[in-house]
């Protein structure tokens, strides 16, 4: 059993530098199988067999057993580690919205837009919400929902008025 402690407390030595210097381990293991392989899956592998080894002992059964109970929950905790580093890889960023993400977005008048001048709209992407300058063919008012044709600048957009079937 104390065999077993000691690999899954190696296990943790691993996981736990993965997770402290990952950005000097990170493809470490890449040549292997990719994520398959990470610093942060081989870590959690390695301590999940050991404990779950030990744990296995730990209750009373044999050698024969304690190694594929180990195997299971090596391989669970080894997919979990994958699977969580894959989502943590591809999740979202945190870049600024730009204009050109605008286009073809609605946006709400805030100020009138009279013709041949600018007024300001405001967009929101994905959780970010742009206050831009905006000129449109006709004159719009404030509170108008409009959609953002194009840019015209890094803060100015072209915008066209939403068109509603009922009126």
């Amino acid at each position: 059993m104390a065999t077993y402690l000691v690999i899954g407390v190696v296990g943790l030595v691993v996981l736990g530098l993965s997770l402290l210097a990952g950005d000097f381990l990170d493809g470490t293991f890449d040549a292997i199988a990719g994520d398959w392989f990470s610093s942060a899956v081989v870590g959690g592998f390695v301590s999940a067999f050991g404990f779950g080894a030990a744990s296995a002992v730990a209750a009373g059964a044999p050698a024969a057993l304690a190694l594929p109970v180990g195997v299971g929950a090596g391989i669970l905790f080894g997919w979990f580690a994958t699977w969580l580093t894959r989502v943590v890889r591809n999740g979202g960023s945190d870049d600024v919205a730009q204009p050109s993400d605008a286009v073809g977005h609605s946006a709400t008048v805030l100020t009138d837009i009279p013709d041949g001048g600018f007024g300001v709209v405001r967009v929101r992407i994905g959780g970010h919400v742009l206050q831009l300058n905006a000129r449109a063919d006709n004159e719009v008012p404030a509170g108008a929902e409009v959609y953002v044709t194009g840019v015209l600048s890094p803060t100015a957009v072209t915008v066209a008025p939403t068109w509603n079937a009922l009126t």
